[in-house]
Parts: structure tokens; sequence; C-alpha cells
């Protein structure tokens, strides 16, 4: 830049000629479910959040810092149910663009804001998603906790030090080996890598790319979604971001069976009505046989008699 703002002609094609290449990615990876796991175990009820969040769609650490609950909205299906949540990401900013969360991601947000204001904070559309702690007994723990009903917001920065401490403590960060520079992955850009590679297993990558806030460069002029084709995109990832998978595939599978054995209890039930109607009336139509016969035994007695 100094060069060229000198207007100094430098041979860049023959100085990069002789370079070795560098590395054009980072070799480091995303966390694994097992190690996502751990990390929940994590003893601070802010972490379950964060991280559903974090692996929901790959937030930057940045964006924490203007996340409120007025850019958090639910995403409801035919029946009322929560599949997922729609979020508004730097809301204000030129930068701003909209993303969505899984279910669980939004269910664990819900109970962390309903937990604050069962302590006496005052919830609105302005309060912020995450906030520092306060004491919740009567123990005395000095001017280390803030005050519930006096909310501070939990800054990127210190999102970024609850994971790494979260990390350390649960023992899934090691001391670095000898000539090792950096860790197998990190702390936050890691669930980013882990939305990624996860979501483009089935959604559309242009739509992982705009969902991650990406500028897709000159398709951003020609590729133009609605919000609900990008929405109905990334439903398909659902169970793939679902961090309880197991158990809420569980649910559904309980739910499927329960609505199939009442589906075939009706199916049943109007067979077994189906055959006592045919029953009942083949009953009749014997009745009215027997009578037939009867009528015709009677005149056939009278004829005898005369």
């Amino acid at each position: 830049m100094f060069c060229d703002v000198c207007d100094i002609a430098v041979p860049w094609k023959k100085i990069t000629r002789g370079l070795p290449k560098g590395r054009q990615a980072s070799n480091d990876r995303a966390p694994t479910i097992e190690e996502i796991h751990r990390l929940l175990d994590y003893p601070d009820r802010r972490i379950k959040p964060i991280i559903f969040i974090m692996v929901s769609f790959g937030i930057r650490l940045g964006a924490w810092d203007l996340l409120q609950w007025k850019h958090v909205e639910p995403v409801t299906d035919k029946n009322g149910e929560i599949t997922a949540a729609k979020l508004l990401v730097y809301a204000g900013d030129v930068e701003e663009y909209y993303s969505f969360i899984t279910a669980e991601a939004y269910n664990s947000l819900k109970e962390w804001m309903d937990f604050r204001a069962s302590y006496g904070e005052k919830i609105t559309g302005n309060s912020w998603v995450m906030r520092d702690l306060w004491q919740t007994t009567n123990q005395n723990y000095g001017a280390r906790w803030g005050l519930a009903t006096n909310p501070r917001k939990l800054k990127s920065s210190g999102i970024k030090r609850l994971l790494e401490r979260a990390l350390w403590e649960q023992g899934i960060r090691q001391p670095l080996k000898e000539r090792t520079k950096h860790h197998e992955w990190k702390a936050a850009h890691g669930m980013r890598k882990y939305y990624k590679s996860h979501a483009e297993q089935v959604m559309k990558p242009i739509n992982v790319e705009i969902t991650m806030g990406h500028d897709i460069g000159i398709s951003a002029s020609y590729y133009k979604p609605t919000e609900r084709e990008v929405l109905e995109d990334y439903l398909k990832a659902i169970d793939l971001l679902t961090i309880n998978g197991d158990r809420e595939i569980l649910q559904k599978q309980v739910k499927e069976l329960t609505e199939k054995g009442r589906d075939n209890e009706y199916i049943i039930r109007g067979k077994l009505e189906e055959k006592e109607k045919q029953i009942q009336d083949l009953i009749k139509k014997q009745d009215e046989m027997e009578k037939k016969f009867q009528m015709i035994f009677s005149k056939i007695d009278g004829t005898k008699l005369g």
C-alpha cells in the first residue's frame, strides 16, 4: 500500500514467484458432538443457550453485542408448535441480516429469560439476551455478584472468556504440546464451523452462506430467495443441528407412534363397527328368511288340511 501511494513500481509477480505458498485455510476443526455435550455440562446457566445458538447458525462473537430479546422471533407450524426461531443479527447496523436457530436453541434461551424474570428482572424487547450473573441464594458472596433487577450486558469478550473457561474446566482443552501453536478447534469460531459443515449436508450452500452473514459476491445481485424459502431450506438441517437430537428424535418417534396407534385404533374400531353392521344385516336377513319359510310352511300345511 505504501508503494502504491508513493507511485513506486514493484514487480510483485517476480517477488511472489519465489515465495512459498501460504495455507489457504486454517487447519483447525469443528468440535465433535461429544465435546459439545461435555461443554454443556459446565455449571453456568448461560452456557446452554450460548452453545445452542452458536451451533444453530454460526453467529459471530461480535453479534452478541447487539442481540436483544426483540430480535428473537419464534416460528411455528400449522399446529402451533415451535419449529425454529428467526434472529435479526447486527440489527440497525449496515451489516444487518436475518438467520434462524433451532427450536432447541430458542427453548433454552426462553428458559433463561424466564429464569431472569423469576428473580425480578423486567424483561422487555430491549433486554440484552446475555447478561451478568446475580446472587440467587441468601448466602453473602460479597461484591462478586450483581443484582437481578439491575442487569448488565455480557459483552462478546465476556462470552469468549466464558467459553474458554468452560473448555478448560471441563477438561476439553489441554496445554499445548511442544512445537504446537494452536488448539485443535477455536472456542467460538469452532461453533461456526460446526454449523457450516453440518448445514451444508442438506441445505443449499448459498443459503448457508446467507444465514451466516457471508458476502455471496455477485450472486447477491441475482439470487433473491424469500425469507420463507430460506426457512424451509433451514428446516431440513434441524435434526443435524439439534445437539440433544437423540432425545428429540425419541420424543418425535413416540409422538408418531402414539398418533399411528390412535389412527390404527380408529381403523380397527371402524372395521369392527362395519363387521357388526354386517352381522346385524345378516341376522335381519336370516329373520326375514325364517319368516318367509314359516309363511310357506303355513301355506303348505293349510293346503294339506284342505
